[in-house]
């Protein structure tokens, strides 16, 4: 279907996929109104290319006299652009065609195609979730009112029941997992992202694109929190305010040193003698007894460092490239225009109810109790869909299960 007709997909295809909208200008030679119908609202920094507000656009404005391919060129004259209407300011000619080109990650299709961004892409998808404000705006038109659950509730109780429960919803239903493909640097540290809450999994892509997994250090090593400076007879030294004095961790400083060999055992006997006794090393010769398979790898380690605020890696990680998967809270920055999975939509409602009663004094328990279930009823159904376990999937992968050993 190219044209929408009243459903809940308010875009063209070619909207959609291309981010273009195209209009044929009738009017006789005066200035013209363009109203762009994008699921995106359009942001307008300035219609001059080389002002510096022109990179806020996240569009670009093409006119072409016959609609031809290779026929448009960017419209650079002045125009005003309110609420998505476009406004030319001069005079233009007469039966021409106008394109609005939203940007896109490869370029826009007309011109010289030099609207780059990803706006596109982040509409692409879009249908599978709804925003927290129209959940908001549900919720207080279908469960408050008179003869309702709730009889009266304000609206901003509603908005921070419902911005507690998309937080909840995100450590553990939701697909508010985020990544970040990275590079070690020679200091071997990476600052966690502005909107990291935990991470999911760390790992380095080889040359052939495949992710090797990266273990914490967990036992092997700890990033000490303070770092007090010490006097002669191990007192912690202020400063003329009585403060602490803090210096740099010698703990971190080794660990940046240590390399895979080390860490797995794979060592010499002079290394050894600064690491446990030499007689253990003597009665192991040639043997490799109590291995722990944790550390019986190759791939490297990383490490929290929750007083920088970064993540620490060992020395073999050096330039390598790594895929960063963290858990985000899903409310860093959009707010109400935030996506919710239409499959959580329901669990969310239950939330909200269940939050507002469970608040109130003089509520009957047994409202509050089954609104309890009902919450966690919803909130499993939530979680199962959105597991996104395929069946034939499972199928393929128990035939390897099947297998004979010999």
């Amino acid at each position: 279907m190219a044209i929408p007709n009243g459903g809940l997909i308010t875009e063209t295809n070619e909207q959609y996929y291309a981010g273009s909208q195209r209009f044929l200008c009738e009017d006789a030679g005066g200035t013209s109104v363009f109203v762009a119908t994008f699921n995106t609202d359009l942001i307008f920094g300035s219609y001059d290319p080389s002002s510096t507000d022109y990179a806020l656009n996240n569009f670009a404005l093409y006119t072409s006299p016959t609609s031809l391919p290779g026929s448009y060129t960017e419209y650079t004259l002045e125009f005003t652009v309110k609420d998505n209407v476009i406004t030319t300011t001069t005079p233009i000619p007469v039966n021409s065609y106008w394109v609005v080109q939203l940007k896109t990650l490869d370029g826009g299709k007309y011109g010289d195609e030099n609207a780059y961004g990803d706006i596109v892409q982040q509409n692409q998808g879009g249908y599978a979730y709804t925003s927290l404000s129209d959940i908001i705006d549900a919720f207080m038109t279908i469960y408050v009112g008179e003869g309702k659950l709730i009889l009266d509730v304000k609206r901003t109780d509603v908005i921070f029941h419902a911005k507690r429960g998309l937080q909840e919803f995100s450590y553990d239903t939701l697909k508010t997992i985020r990544s970040q493909e990275l590079t070690v640097p020679a200091n071997l540290n990476l600052a966690v992202p502005q909107d990291y809450v935990n991470y999911t999994a760390i790992s380095r892509i080889d040359s052939t694109g495949v992710k090797r997994p990266i273990f914490p250090a967990n036992t092997l090593h700890v990033s000490p929190y303070q770092v007090p400076l010490q006097d002669g007879i191990g007192q912690i030294t202020t400063d003329n305010f009585g403060d602490q004095l803090e210096g740099s961790s010698i703990t971190n400083e080794r660990w940046a040193n240590a390399n895979a060999s080390l860490l797995a055992g794979n060592i010499s006997r002079q290394q050894y003698n600064d690491i446990v006794d030499t007689l253990s090393f003597d009665l192991a010769a040639g043997q490799r007894y109590g291995g722990d398979p944790q550390y019986m790898q190759s791939g490297g380690w990383f490490n929290m460092n929750e007083r920088d605020g970064t993540i620490m890696f060992s020395s073999n990680l050096r330039d390598k490239l790594i895929v960063l998967e963290y858990i985000s809270d899903g409310l860093a920055y959009e707010g109400l225009d935030f996506k919710v999975p239409k499959m959580a939509e329901e669990a969310l409602y239950a939330h909200i109810s269940h939050a507002i009663i469970s608040t109130r004094m003089g509520q009957p328990e047994y409202i509050v109790q089954r609104l309890k279930r009902e919450r966690y009823a919803k909130l499993r159904n939530a979680k199962i869909r959105l597991s996104n376990i395929k069946l034939s999937e499972i199928v393929q992968v128990m035939r390897g299960k099947s297998k004979w050993i010999k």
